[in-house]
């Protein structure tokens, strides 16, 4: 099975737009990365990364941090 090609730079752009907006909320509830792990049921590894914009989130991953971080999922990926 070929491999993808890698994502465009405006993808890994928006994949860190993403990340940093997670970062922003989380840090504006008071939450660590560990406390935000815990909550999303989400390792704190995989949330560091998707903060940093170097792994791309599933959807499921994404509805369960807006979930623990109590925002709508929009207002992460706008």
């Amino acid at each position: 099975m070929p491999s993808a090609p890698p994502p465009d730079d405006w993808v890994l752009a928006r994949r860190r737009d993403i990340g940093e907006q997670i970062r922003s909320v989380r840090r504006a509830a008071g939450l660590t990365q560990e406390r935000l792990a815990e909550r999303s049921g989400i390792d704190r590894q995989s949330i560091n990364r998707i903060e940093q914009g170097h792994a791309a989130a599933y959807i499921d991953n994404l509805v369960r941090i807006a979930y623990a971080l109590d925002v709508p999922l929009a207002d992460l990926v706008r």
